[in-house]
């Protein structure tokens, strides 16, 4: 997603607006210091002027005094002193401001997140989007303290500064804007192409932080399988595309700052020039011309220094750029959909239903075909099938996490897009295939989805999970601290402080999908004890690869190519000898 410079602009208002009494001030202080910026170099020239004024009337034997020339530097210092303050009040505001429009825009951006689609996370690399909450958000946050004061700042400068060149000496002003409009030529072409390859140095650095994160994630699978030599090379082009489009990105915006510079000493140079000329020829008096050289030297540095200044941090402006695309590209993506009207669900009472389901994650590749299964309260489905025949894809629609495309799903004859997504989440529950452990106790960890859940819950749910008696020989017992990664809790000790997480919640309707596909076989039995008891007068989905953990199901699908091939218990499954039969013997055989 493009975002032009009106659109960036109006990114970081929507921010700002908040803060309108600090931004007047930081604005009046602004102008103040500008004005006695600006007014300084006259003053200056001034004070040369009377200082020669002074000289030529010493050696030729006048009476003199250096009076008004001590009035002059006295003012001076006075505009110094209050430019000074009022930059410091500008420093201090904009400090404040940034410190609190960036906290806020992360706090906004992690409640987007919190509200996005599934759809949007199985697109999205995790590295990528982690590099948005951080580098993107630094360079949003360094532009606001660092940079935005000097923008303004800059700007109000070289207004100042022409009103006061036009008003000493229109002649010298002119000369002195002469080199601008070629040097903003220059700026543009290059400030075009920095813009190019600091949007692709950010695009490249969320696919090396998602490429790090994603081995790092697997590193063992890396090291089992021996591909360390693999993944450096992977590394080294994700690194190279960022090394390059760094490299020329800093070359282009690093170009801006010594031809500036370089333009403003040639500028300098023909004021001089031109000012000497002016004073030789008579134009000017020797005093006022040697005052108006002074007075014009300085604008020429402060006309051309703000100009030097902006080029100088553009690289680094054009990264807020890129970062606030970044971080609205975010914003802006499609939350879950909730009707307005939406009806909340109190349980099952009667069954739920899959009618007519066609479904496809592509608009060109169906998943599910006019899918039709239902499931009467406190029954027990099973779906089997091949890899890739929808399984999974049944429990991503019936929590909503994607919508059908045609046909619907109905809990007691009401279409689940009708009710509330929180309603509808809080009554299914889900035993995924890999298990996650959140950094915390034990305690924590079966509590996170009823975090009010007393110790008594707790532990009733661990018992029904069979896994309360190991979690009791433990030393501190469930305020033992565990983590994803860390080798405390075996897969299936894992597998089951996940179906204690999901029992606590009390579901009206259970899904089990492939819950003992990465455990051996021993350990499987104790899972399959544990999903046992929970499914007891529970409407439940097992999604399995093993026959035989389905074997006491009420009604088993078979699902092939997103369409049901068979279906009915496993006797007479059995006694058609068709695939579900041919399956059971396969994996009989090899078991």
């Amino acid at each position: 997603m493009n975002m032009t410079f009106k659109d960036v602009m109006q990114f970081y208002w929507g921010y700002l607006k908040t803060y309108k009494i600090q931004a007047v001030i930081i604005i009046v202080t602004i102008i103040i210091s500008t004005t006695f910026g600006v007014l300084a170099p006259r003053y200056l020239g001034r004070a040369v002027e009377e200082l020669v004024n002074y000289v030529t009337a010493v050696f030729s034997g006048q009476e003199a005094t250096l009076e008004a020339f001590h009035g002059i530097l006295f003012t001076l210092l006075l505009f110094y002193i209050f430019s000074e303050i009022a930059s410091f009040i500008n420093i201090f505001l904009i400090a404040a401001v940034a410190g609190n429009t960036t906290n806020r825009m992360r706090i906004k951006m992690f409640k987007k997140v919190e509200r996005l689609a599934i759809r949007f996370f199985d697109t999205s690399k995790d590295g990528d989007l982690l590099a948005r909450f951080t580098s993107d958000m630094e360079n949003i946050s360094n532009a606001l303290q660092q940079y935005l004061i000097q923008v303004l700042s800059n700007v109000a400068w070289i207004i100042g500064i022409i009103w006061m060149m036009f008003r000493v000496n229109v002649s010298m002003a002119l000369l002195t804007m002469s080199i601008a409009p070629f040097a903003w030529v220059i700026t543009i072409i290059i400030v075009r192409k920095a813009k190019k390859y600091a949007d692709l140095r950010q695009d490249s650095v969320g696919e090396l932080n998602a490429y790090i994160d994603e081995k790092i994630s697997g590193q063992k699978m890396v090291i089992t399988n021996g591909i360390e030599e693999e993944t450096k090379k992977g590394f080294g082009i994700y690194n190279k595309k960022v090394r390059v489009n760094s490299y020329r990105g800093e070359v282009y915006g690093g170009l801006l700052f010594p031809i500036m510079q370089g333009i403003g000493l040639v500028n300098m140079a023909m004021v001089i020039f031109f000012g000497a000329y002016l004073t030789v020829t008579g134009d000017v008096g020797r005093a006022a011309g040697l005052g108006m050289i002074v007075i014009f030297v300085q604008y020429s540095q402060q006309f051309y220094h703000p100009l030097t200044e902006v080029a100088a941090m553009y690289s680094q402006m054009q990264l807020a750029f890129v970062g606030a695309r970044r971080v609205n590209e975010i914003l802006v993506s499609d939350d879950e959909v909730e009707k307005p009207d939406a009806v909340e669900l109190t349980g099952i009472e009667k069954n739920l239903e899959l009618k007519n389901v066609e479904f496809g994650y592509l608009p060109d590749k169906q998943i599910l075909k006019d899918l039709n299964i239902e499931v009467r309260k406190g029954k027990v489905v099973a779906i089997v099938g091949p890899t890739g025949s929808g399984k999974t894809t049944i429990m991503n629609l019936i929590n909503r996490f994607y919508d059908v495309d045609s046909g619907e799903i109905l809990i007691d004859g009401v279409d689940i897009r009708k009710m509330t997504l929180k309603s509808l989440r809080t009554h299914v529950g889900i035993v995924l295939q890999d298990s996650i452990l959140f950094p915390g106790t034990l305690r924590h960890n079966i509590a996170f989805g009823k975090p009010d859940a007393t110790d008594e819950e707790v532990m009733e749910a661990a018992k029904q999970a069979q896994i309360h008696d190991f979690i009791m020989s433990l030393e501190q017992g469930y305020d033992t601290e565990v983590s994803d990664e860390n080798n405390i809790l075996s897969t299936g000790q894992k597998q089951l402080v996940s179906i204690a997480r999901t029992v606590l919640t009390n579901p009206a309707l259970l899904i089990l999908d492939e819950a003992t596909s990465n455990v051996d076989t021993v350990t499987e039995s104790y899972i399959q004890k544990a999903m046992d008891r929970i499914m007891v007068g529970r409407t439940s989905f097992v999604i399995a690869h093993r026959l035989k953990t389905i074997l006491n199901c009420n009604h088993i699908i078979v699902l092939v190519d997103g369409q049901v091939l068979e279906e009915g218990n496993h006797r007479q499954l059995m006694e058609k000898g068709g695939f579900y039969s041919e399956l059971y013997y396969n994996q009989f055989v090899v078991d």
